[in-house]
């Protein structure tokens, strides 16, 4: 039994936090008319006050952002854009640590999940956009492909500073100029990339980062000012931008929440899909769209399978989420808390079974121990709704057609995860599978070549790849494939 509190062994100071951070507008960070504190989910202490923007601040915005397109960016032959995003790429890797310790402390989220994902991957993106931005002419999109122009980008708490990368890197590489709002629940991994555009010398405009929360989100996305919007976040907002982006005939991306589901045959390697599964799903608290909590089952491998996401989920540890050794950190805010409370209490309201491994909660701070449901049908309502929290749900089927039509009985539609040993059903499960994205034998794995996004109630477009690049280019020309 390791479902234990970590003791840090980090400091905070490694951060650099500063104390009040400003918006990052034309190059330089200015103030704002109002304030609000973002704080540690894990403990609840203050981290920072970070600026609220409001209307003034986003035309303002949206007014550099323009400037840059017109007189720098879009001008600017993209092998020089290139050496920009190259530039950015080194010193985000430069400064890892850094990065990776103040997106914990603003997140929750295990430094270790921080440090060795997020932030390579969010690195890699820049470095694999930067190929890009002087080889658009011959990627198939046709002569002289051009930008949209200036791109607003909203998005969420779910590992922010590579939600930041996968949609700033294909812009910037397109020509396109842009203005971020981050989440009001960990703005300040976007401020500290703000800084390393200031200090890779990124002309003044290119990129600009305006806080605050949802009001000054729909600022952004509604700004008529605006050539392209692409939103990551919940479907009832992505819906109201669809709304509005198809009342004016904006181009949209959109990347909404969702769960997503792991299929493990009868065949299969089920300590290894233990593995994948627990790993999936509680790295990240169960915050991310792609997290696979949604389990289906064969019947001759559902005792099995229970048994061994058992014993890996008394292995987890639970504590201060800057420990490295710690394997589940915080819940992002007591709302999300009280929303993965309540929904729990639903599914044993229903009937499900629930088990959690023995585990000591901190005094502090937002926590969610992990916990699983055995005994779930396609009627409980967290058998088909999203749970975002720590928490899985185990179901079975007895064919698979049956687990084929039930993975896609919801409404949501970004991943999914097939484990088998026969490559031939992992083939033709995939090919009924209307999921963006979907892993055999494996998790949660990414690359920036690979176009990650999703069918339905998960969003539509595409991010990373030639498929994202298409995203942030004028087309109107007609593609030459």
């Amino acid at each position: 039994m390791r479902c234990e509190l970590a003791a840090a062994q980090e400091t905070r100071t490694l951060a650099a936090l500063r104390d009040s951070y400003g918006l990052f507008i034309g190059g330089t960070f200015t103030a704002g008319a109002s304030v609000f504190k973002t704080i540690s989910p894990a403990t609840e202490e203050v981290l920072a006050e970070v600026t609220h923007g409001a209307t003034e601040d986003v035309d303002r915005a949206v007014l550099a952002a323009r400037q840059a397109y017109e007189r720098v960016w879009s001008a600017m032959p993209g092998r020089a854009r290139s050496r920009y995003l190259f530039t950015i790429a080194r010193l985000i890797r430069e400064r890892s640590d850094e990065l990776a310790l103040l997106e914990t402390l603003d997140s929750g989220r295990p430094v270790r999940q921080t440090r060795e994902v997020d932030l390579p991957l969010a690195a890699a993106h820049f470095f694999y956009h930067a190929g890009w931005a002087d080889k658009l002419d011959y990627a198939g999109f046709g002569p002289s492909p051009r930008p949209l122009g200036v791109v607003g980008q909203v998005i969420s708490w779910s590992s922010p500073l590579l939600m930041l990368a996968w949609q700033i890197a294909p812009a910037l590489a397109c020509g396109n100029t842009v203005i971020l709002k981050p989440s009001e629940a960990t703005p300040l991994t976007a401020l500290a990339f703000a800084d390393i555009c200031r200090e890779a010398d990124l002309p003044p405009g290119v990129v600009n980062v305006v806080t605050g929360d949802g009001v000054t989100g729909q600022l952004v996305a509604g700004h008529p000012g605006l050539d392209k919007v692409a939103f990551t976040g919940s479907a009832e907002v992505g819906k109201e931008i669809a709304k509005a982006c198809a009342l004016s005939g904006k181009p949209l991306t959109l990347k909404l929440d969702g769960t997503a589901v792991n299929i493990v045959c009868a065949d299969a390697d089920v300590e290894a899909a233990a593995a994948g599964i627990v790993t999936g799903v509680f790295a990240d608290q169960g915050h991310v769209g792609c997290a696979g909590s949604r389990v289906l089952v064969e019947s001759p491998a559902r005792d099995a399978l229970a048994g061994a996401l058992r014993r890996r989920m008394s292995a987890l540890r639970l504590g201060d989420p800057v420990d490295p050794g710690t394997d589940v950190g915080a819940v992002i805010s007591r709302t999300q808390l009280d929303k993965i409370t309540e929904l729990v209490a639903s599914g044993e309201a229903e009937g499900a079974h629930r088990w959690s491994p023995p585990c000591p909660l901190p005094d502090r701070g937002f926590w969610f121990p992990p916990t699983a449901f055995t005994e779930v049908t396609d009627e409980h309502r967290i058998g088909r709704g999203e749970l975002a929290g720590p928490v899985l749900t185990v179901s079975t089927f007895d064919s698979p057609q049956e687990a084929a039509e039930r993975a896609g009985g919801t409404r949501y539609g970004l991943a999914a995860g097939v484990w088998t040993e026969r490559g031939a059903l992992a083939g033709w499960l995939a090919s009924r599978l209307r999921t963006g994205v979907v892993w055999t034998n494996a998790f949660n794995r990414f690359d920036p070549a690979a176009p990650f996004g999703g069918y339905r109630e998960a969003g539509f477009g595409r991010e990373g790849g030639r498929h994202g690049l298409e995203a942030y280019l004028d087309l109107a020309g007609g593609l030459d494939v």
